[in-house]
């Protein structure tokens, strides 16, 4: 059966409940939740109803075991949809009651969510959602102010966020992607990994990483994920991640005080109100997630980035060429009973 691979990104405010049941409208808001961008578009993220709450589940049969052995990049990846909740809410009028629920004796239960008291949205709440690429991006200089409006954001959850436009700081980080690239591409068990995500945005399984992402037609997505499987591309992959890195506008390197699910979570949501701030100036973002995927890369990368703590995220913004957005699981098939 085909499907539209934008539908889920074709969201119509007006079909919003405007009365009626408060779990009602928080289901629509679901909508929104499921746009975040997540690893590999991996998507790992639950959702199930509890009285006039929505849960918030990890869903850990989408893991990366060798890229991600701690199920760390997991959690972070649910914390945009957290996130992506939160900011819809503020859109629609009502701050978030957010309940993190770490601590419990479900591993997988992450968040309860619940409407809170009327909100009015700024401009900047209310901006909309986002696409990630691969693309290289224009090295044009990052619009003022910007940066201290994300670095605020992420105080906001507990979370650093270093802004790094400093050519020679660019230059030290964009070194150690490239080493991250070689690393992981050495490894055969991270390219049948990454190569099993590479399908097109008209698979069936509405995930995953399409040849567009990288440049190419949707419709050599397969052979894209043969080949990666296959080959040992480190070294052209290094080389050309390098030159983007340095001739971004801006990196930023996402960091929280500890090293456990909480501090993912919160780096999720962090990150995404930076995402939602770069969005709403007309620029994008994308990952360079290697510093921080190779375990002995991440100290290196504080160092560098001058940060406390423990480096989770690496993105960078900038503008690209507009690329169609990454295809999503509809919220039927992420909504469990």
């Amino acid at each position: 059966m085909t499907h539209d691979p934008a539908a889920e990104w074709q969201i119509e405010p007006v079909d919003r409940p405007a009365q009626g049941r408060e779990v009602d409208r928080l289901r629509f808001l679901l909508r929104y939740a499921i746009l975040a961008p997540s690893g590999h578009n991996t998507q790992p993220w639950l959702f199930r109803v509890r009285g006039d709450r929505i849960e918030l589940l990890a869903d850990r049969t989408r893991s990366l075991p060798v890229v991600d052995p701690r199920d760390r990049a997991l959690i972070i990846s649910c914390g945009p949809a957290l996130g992506s909740l939160r900011a819809a809410m503020r859109h629609f009028g009502h701050a978030g009651r957010i309940e993190l629920l770490l601590a419990g004796n479900d591993r997988d239960l992450l968040a309860r969510v619940g409407f809170g008291a009327s909100h009015a949205p700024s401009p900047a709440e209310n901006a909309r959602f986002q696409a990630t690429t691969r693309r290289a991006f224009a090295e044009e200089p990052m619009p003022c102010g910007l940066g201290s409006e994300i670095e605020a954001l992420a105080r906001a959850d507990e979370v650093t966020i270093a802004v790094i436009a400093e050519p020679s700081a660019k230059a030290r980080i964009a070194t150690l992607v490239a080493e991250g690239d070689r690393v992981q591409f050495a490894d055969p068990r991270f390219r049948r990994e990454l190569g099993d995500w590479v399908h097109s945005r008209r698979a069936a399984t509405r995930d995953g990483l399409s040849g567009a992402a990288f440049g190419m037609p949707d419709a050599l997505s397969p052979v894209g994920g043969l080949v990666i499987r296959t080959f040992d591309l480190g070294d052209g992959i290094a080389a050309k991640d390098e030159q983007i890195a340095t001739g971004s506008p801006a990196l930023l390197v996402v960091a929280t005080p500890g090293d456990g699910p909480r501090d993912w979570l919160l780096a999720g949501m962090a990150h995404m109100e930076a995402l939602l701030a770069v969005t709403a100036v007309g620029l994008t973002a994308a990952y360079l997630n290697q510093p921080v995927e190779v375990e002995d890369l991440r100290p290196r990368l504080r160092d560098v980035a001058g940060v406390d703590g423990h480096p989770q995220l690496l993105l960078r913004i900038g503008q690209a060429p507009e690329i169609p957005p990454a295809v999503r699981r509809p919220v039927e098939e992420v909504l469990i009973d």
